[in-house]
């Protein structure tokens, strides 16, 4: 058996865990980044608490999710940004199938719009909102797309002056692609996408809205990035 082949049975069991449609809408609603109890991820996916939670567990013992206790309340998240970028690039997969299908109600069309328009993965910012701020950094010298994502010494210059500050965390790329689901183009992540995001929701830019990952830029936000990126306000709406 070669050292590649070795690797067949780790493969295959992390493909088991991802191959169950309720671990899967764990998996996808907690690309928010954020922690949800197993309440709350059962009544998103659907099923009993009971059933989640043993669902969870599996996630947690495969090293997809890590859990926090606060009392006697369990929290879950994803374990680290390898895994929202695994789960991430294989929704863009299945995508234009999702895409397909027609919403059965106005509150899915909605709520698909808003997704589309603007929301988190994982830490970063994505959906038209993602490939606008992605696409204003690169027109403006700031963000290198030729070999990779990579800021320019410009683009760090610019993220001092606005405040955004770049601190690395072990092997996390200060600038990386991801493959945004909806506009099938990539958007900005690694530290430099996480900071900015993080910046947007922390100053007001940026609102959550609706119960999963999708965001709103406000009045502020469009004015703020329309002055530090040129980006146009009716392109964020």
């Amino acid at each position: 058996m070669t050292e590649r082949d070795a690797e067949a049975p780790g493969l295959a069991r992390l493909a088991g865990l991802i191959a169950d449609e309720t671990r899967a809408a764990c998996l996808l609603a907690l690309l928010d980044g954020r922690a949800w109890t197993a309440g709350e991820l059962a009544r998103h996916a659907g099923v009993a608490a009971s059933t989640v939670s043993e669902h969870l567990g599996k996630l947690v013992a495969g090293g997809l999710l890590t859990e926090e206790r606060q009392g006697r309340h369990r929290y879950v998240r994803l374990a680290d940004e390898r895994v929202a970028q695994l789960v991430e690039d294989l929704a863009a997969q299945v995508a234009p199938q999702a895409a397909a299908r027609r919403p059965r109600t106005l509150r899915a069309s909605s709520a698909g719009s808003a997704m589309a328009r603007g929301r988190t993965c994982y830490d970063h910012l994505a959906g038209r909102l993602g490939i606008s701020v992605t696409d204003a950094l690169t027109g403006r010298g700031l963000l290198r797309q030729d070999t990779g994502f990579a800021l320019t010494d410009a683009g760090l210059g610019w993220f001092d002056a606005a405040g955004i500050v770049l601190t690395a965390t072990g092997r996390r790329p200060l600038a990386r692609a991801c493959l945004d689901w909806t506009e099938r183009r990539p958007h900005l992540a690694g530290v430099a996408g996480a900071a900015l995001c993080k910046h947007a929701l922390d100053t007001g830019w940026c609102v959550r809205i609706g119960s999963e990952r999708a965001v709103k830029v406000t009045s502020a936000g469009e004015a703020a990035l329309s002055e530090l990126l040129g980006i146009h306000p009716a392109a964020l709406r």
